[in-house]
């Protein structure tokens, strides 16, 4: 059914009038601002015929039905939303290995400053094959409240 085969002009008036009268009785149950917003709603479909925003609106809404029924329809659509979402999984799956690469790359770096020799020259291990941990120096006290924290995440190889 096209456009032009519906009387619109009749349909928007009728409904602009039952609005009307919904209005008024609105206005007169709950006050001034409930009539004059339903007054508001009931001029826009008479407003929209003559102004020719109801035909977009037919055509958009058309054109929307028409695309839907095509995707729902469409083998070759189906086949590209499978691609699309497969797309989609390879990419979250790309990130979490690449994170996992990430996470092996960093545990390998702390592993070989383990058993790096102490600043005394001599390496780390205990004989019995544990690390003994390294010892620091005593600091004087913090002089800020942020001094624990910087020293914390220098700790964990954060800077």
């Amino acid at each position: 059914m096209s456009f032009d085969q519906i009387a619109w002009m009749p349909l928007c008036a009728a409904l602009t009038a039952v609005g009307i009268v919904l209005s008024y009785l609105a206005f007169r149950r709950r006050g001034l601002a409930a009539g004059l917003r339903a007054t508001a709603w009931a001029l826009l479909p008479l407003a929209a015929y003559l102004t020719g925003a109801l035909k977009t609106l037919w055509n958009v809404i058309s054109s929307l039905v028409s695309f839907v029924t095509g995707l729902v329809l469409s083998p070759m659509v189906w086949t590209g939303i499978v691609l699309a979402g497969l797309s989609a999984l390879l990419f979250v799956v790309s990130g979490a290995l690449r994170g996992r690469a990430l996470a092996r790359d960093r545990k390998g770096t702390a592993g070989e400053e383990a058993s790096a020799p102490t600043p005394t020259g001599t390496p780390a291990a205990a004989p019995g094959g544990k690390t003994t941990p390294i010892e620091r120096p005593a600091k004087p006290a913090p002089a800020d409240d942020f001094s624990d924290i910087e020293d914390i995440l220098k700790r964990r190889g954060i800077s």
